[in-house]
């Protein structure tokens, strides 16, 4: 059976380009009487018609345009009464496929009501998703961070002195409104290289400890190793950042079960072939191709959330990252951003790390060090479109505001 990536939300969160027209057609408009729209991605010609026969009979109106793949995508404009009788009526159709649509369709319509879980409990801290946006703050045990902020001298091993120092940024980060703190001892930028599992550790663990005792805040551990995921949640660790979203070590999901905590899946096409180097801005990805950029994004993140679920991980466990920076180029990174609130569909909370990514470099032709501001509208941009519900961040004082400010804009539209 194919299997379709759906997004359900009013016209006025899509933005204008959903409302003026698609391909030309008029579609739908500020103050139209059909408060859907439906976008279906994947679609087999002969399903897309008969799905079309059956919005327009339901009062609705709907316009396919083909994807590369040589499937459909379609938009479709109607209320929910009557996108809940497409559903009924393709619940017991003549075409294989239509059961599935139907079922993904009703899926979709649930959750564009609200979250699988409305809340996660990391370490002793309850995360309620549509009550604000949360801010996660990097601590890099590195030598090597894109950033530029990473604590460790290049080829030197990790002494007290860079222990206390890591400490310490952490706990000012919490002082300055963090949320969370993530503690990663490897570099993930383009063109870094791999550590072993022992070198990560030796920068993660002693690091972990001292803040576990310092602090009841929540502790992410930015690691794709399950061994040394495995030994950071025993060392007080809350959370597990996996980069490669349990694709690069197979027991990843096992570990993350077993221990009972959340773990952020990124979706991730990075390649080394894929990435170029510029001394002043740093590594970018070129030349990879989507199909169809946030489609592939979706059906590769669902895939990736089947193998969580697979692993026994719960649900309410369960945040994904649309992965800004990893496998994309200039201009997939910035798309993916405008429409970032569709991956919602998914149902999952959504982590949003764009901070100081050269992406906003190359944008605005900028080093690391300078890239506060662009960093900040990136953060704007993903809380208003409704798909960051936590930002990842180097500068923590700041993005805090940003965010709250957001957060009180958008929470008084949604009241008036």
């Amino acid at each position: 059976m194919n299997r379709h990536n759906i997004r359900v939300c009013g016209p006025q969160a899509l933005g204008p380009t959903w409302f003026r027209e698609v391909q030309g057609v008029a579609f739908s408009k500020p103050g139209d009487s059909h408060p859907l729209v439906v976008k279906v991605h994947g679609l087999a010609p002969t399903l897309s018609s008969r799905l079309a026969t059956l919005v327009e009979a339901a009062g609705g109106r709907a316009i396919s345009t083909p994807e590369a793949t040589g499937a459909l995508e379609m938009w479709l404009s109607l209320d929910e009464r009557a996108l809940r009788q497409v559903v009924e009526a393709l619940r017991s159709p003549a075409l294989a496929d239509a059961l599935t649509l139907a079922e993904e369709l009703a899926a979709a319509l649930a959750r564009s009501h609200g979250f699988v879980s409305p809340s996660c409990r990391i370490g002793s801290h309850e995360f309620a998703w549509d009550e604000r946006t949360y801010v996660m703050g990097i601590v890099n045990v590195t030598p090597d961070s894109f950033s530029g902020d990473g604590l460790l001298a290049d080829g030197a091993g990790v002494s007290e002195q860079d222990i206390e120092r890591a400490v310490a940024q952490g706990l000012q980060m919490l002082a300055e409104g963090a949320d969370i703190l993530d503690i990663g001892g490897e570099s993930t930028r383009p063109g870094a290289k791999p550590v072993d599992a022992a070198q990560e550790l030796a920068r993660v663990l002693p690091v972990i400890r001292r803040l576990a005792a310092e602090t009841d805040a929540p502790l992410s551990v930015d690691t794709y190793c399950a061994a040394v995921a495995a030994a950071a949640l025993e060392a007080g660790a809350d959370l597990v950042n996996d980069v490669w979203g349990l694709r690069m070590d197979a027991e990843m999901g096992r570990v993350v079960a077993a221990h009972g905590v959340p773990v952020v899946i990124m979706h991730n096409r990075s390649k080394p072939r894929d990435a170029a180097q510029e001394a002043r801005l740093g590594g970018r990805y070129v030349g990879v191709h989507y199909d169809n950029l946030i489609g592939d994004v979706l059906r590769e993140l669902r895939d990736q959330v089947e193998q969580a679920l697979a692993c026994s991980i719960a649900e309410d466990r369960i945040i994904i990252d649309p992965g800004i920076g990893f496998g994309k180029t200039i201009e997939q990174n910035l798309a993916l951003l405008d429409q970032i609130g569709e991956l919602r569909v998914l149902g999952y909370p959504i982590l949003l790390g764009p901070s100081r990514k050269s992406f906003i470099g190359y944008t605005l032709d900028l080093p690391p060090e300078e890239r506060l501001e662009g960093t900040l509208a990136t953060l704007v941009a993903g809380v208003l479109r409704g798909g960051a519900q936590i930002v990842r961040v180097h500068d923590v004082r700041p993005a805090v505001r940003a965010v709250r400010m957001t957060d009180a804009i958008r929470h008084m539209g949604n009241r008036l």
